[in-house]
């Protein structure tokens, strides 16, 4: 049976990261806010657990999870190396409604989809999210919704689509964003639009030459 938390309540606030923390160790799913939209998340390093979180949104395992992060630290061990702009990126954007893709560290053993190679990481700007990744390292995430159906902007949306699948809940009301994140590919000599999200290629160019997408 689903837990469920409202972060709002600073007790509760509390409670609900210390069990999801408990659920993503066992290998089980959880909802978490983010300053984007709700993520169904899973221990980034369990296939099992990341297998749960594509069965429960009925997507292939092949499908690419992006990495939520709850430093940048953690973030810097999960990459070969951040190309020529991405520290600058992260420096003003994170934490923040930011994703960027790098070339993944060839020691990790992982299996978070077809990637080639790469990982989309971001560090979400939000309380509770970042409580929780601190306690769990790295997260596999994808939008807490079906495969194909409209982002979760609230816990109860979620819990509409994914119900029991879910172990814990975390709620901490709208989504203050309610938008996805945008996504940087810094895997080449120039960082490349991938998504437009949140922040907008014209405060990415504020700090880094980024080229816009080719679709």
């Amino acid at each position: 049976m689903s837990s469920w938390f409202d972060c709002d309540d600073a007790a509760q606030h509390s409670e609900g990261v210390a069990a999801a923390v408990a659920a993503v160790l066992k290998g089980n799913l959880v909802v978490l806010p983010t300053d984007t939209v709700y993520g169904l998340g899973a221990d980034a390093f369990s296939a099992a657990a990341v297998g749960r979180l594509n069965t429960a949104r009925g997507e292939p395992a092949a499908s690419p999870k992006s990495v939520l992060v709850g430093t940048v630290r953690a973030a810097s061990a999960l990459v070969e190396d951040l190309g020529p702009y991405g520290q600058q990126l992260i420096d003003e954007f994170w934490p923040g409604a930011l994703t960027i893709v790098c070339h993944s560290a060839r020691t990790l053993a992982w299996d978070i989809g077809d990637t080639k190679g790469t990982v989309a990481i971001r560090m979400p700007e939000h309380s509770v999210a970042l409580d929780l990744l601190r306690e769990t390292g790295p997260m596999a995430v994808s939008s807490a919704s079906m495969a194909g159906s409209p982002a979760a902007t609230t816990a109860a949306h979620a819990r509409d689509q994914l119900g029991e699948a879910v172990a814990v809940y975390l709620d901490a009301g709208e989504s203050a964003g309610r938008t996805t994140s945008t996504i940087v590919d810094l895997t080449g000599a120039q960082p490349r639009l991938l998504r437009t999200g949140a922040i907008s290629i014209g405060r990415l160019r504020e700090v880094a030459a980024v080229a816009a997408s080719a679709g």
